[in-house]
């Protein structure tokens, strides 16, 4: 079954390549993805593939196809196989030894909870309760990359890339899929400016479940806090005061196993936003409230958005279980073009796995 997904992908995915030779390398570049152990060096591909080391790194490195129409074919492939609910956006830190690597700098990576030299990227993620697939990512690159001339030209960064947030990162990057289907978006904007990114989404008329900070200051949309009325307050205030309204919420997690939590809704205004709704989580015994999610859905219950909400566990389940056994990390190149290549190829190895593969708990062994 992998093998018929993984013809039919590389039979629409690499169309837009105008060249027979760049549509026989891309295959042979994701057939070596799949098929080599260990790190998804361009050496070790070539190795285990049988192909040109050189052949192979001038496909990824310094050939002139364009990624972005491929990445869209890639999300039109995922959606129509995999049904997602959601587009997630997730922070990718890649660990770097070196300094020459297009992008790397010291970077923050909330997972390990410390600072290190690394690259910093946000993927978007076509994601559901039973599995997900990144389809297209963006390389955050600070100031200092930008800025100086010399590394910005042997890196061959394009002359459009400018200075931005890790918070505008995330929106551009969602910007290259948007269209391809109707779905929300879902992020954790806690380490991000969430009003600017929830104002940027609302204007993009995108909508959104995003997790914000405690401290995020919003007004309610009624009166809910004695002595308050509508002034403007952090969100964990204004949750406290309708912790009476919590009611119990259910969800799958990534193995399928039912879990619970308490959940509460309530309308609110952010500035120079309008109203949305803010979503409020807590484990049964724990702390009030736990979590925060920020959505422009109407609709939707308080179950329901959980549910969306808890892509973000889907994603971090498939990306250490997939994503991480593909590649998507391993670019050992210096150039802008060759990193986009090589995860936009190793996002396509992802998807055939995960459209096509046993569960994901079976691939571990």
């Amino acid at each position: 079954m992998r093998e018929t997904a993984l013809d039919e992908l590389c039979t629409v995915l690499f169309q837009s390549l105008r060249r027979a030779d760049q549509r026989s390398r891309g295959a042979e570049y994701l057939r070596g993805l799949l098929a080599t152990p260990g790190r998804k060096s361009i050496r070790n591909i070539a190795a285990a593939t049988g192909g040109p080391e050189q052949g192979l790194h001038h496909f990824v490195s310094d050939s002139t196809w364009d990624w972005t129409p491929v990445r869209r074919t890639l999300a039109e492939f995922v959606v129509t196989h995999a049904r997602p609910q959601a587009w997630v956006l997730r922070p990718m830190v890649i660990p770097k030894a070196g300094n020459q690597s297009v992008g790397v700098g010291r970077r923050f990576d909330p997972a390990l909870g410390h600072t290190l030299n690394a690259q910093q990227a946000v993927g978007v993620w076509a994601a559901s309760e039973s599995t997900s697939t990144p389809v297209s990512w963006r390389l955050h690159l600070s100031s200092s990359w930008l800025t100086d001339t010399r590394r910005r030209d042997r890196a061959a960064i394009p002359d459009e890339a400018g200075p931005e947030t890790a918070g505008d990162c995330a929106v551009e990057a969602f910007r290259e899929v948007d269209g391809v289907a109707d779905r929300p978006v879902v992020l954790d904007a806690r380490e991000m400016d969430a009003a600017t990114i929830a104002r940027r989404l609302v204007a993009d008329d995108t909508p959104f479940v995003a997790r914000v900070p405690n401290t995020l200051r919003l007004s309610a949309a009624v009166p809910v806090l004695p002595g308050h009325g509508t002034d403007t307050v952090p969100a964990d205030w204004l949750m406290g005061a309708i912790k009476d309204l919590r009611r119990p919420v259910t969800w799958a997690d990534p193995d399928g196993l039912p879990r619970n939590a308490l959940a509460a809704v309530a309308p609110v205004v952010l500035s120079d936003v309008g109203e949305l709704r803010l979503l409020g989580v807590a484990d049964a015994g724990s702390a009030w409230p736990d979590e925060l999610w920020l959505t422009t859905l109407p609709g939707a219950s308080a179950g329901a958005l959980l549910r969306l909400a808890r892509l973000t566990q889907r994603v971090d389940r498939d990306f250490a279980e997939i994503a991480e056994r593909v590649g998507i990390r391993d670019f050992s190149g210096r150039s802008f073009v060759g990193w986009h290549r090589h995860v936009t190829l190793a996002s396509a190895a992802h998807a055939v796995i995960a459209v096509s593969g046993p569960p994901v708990a079976r691939l571990v062994s």
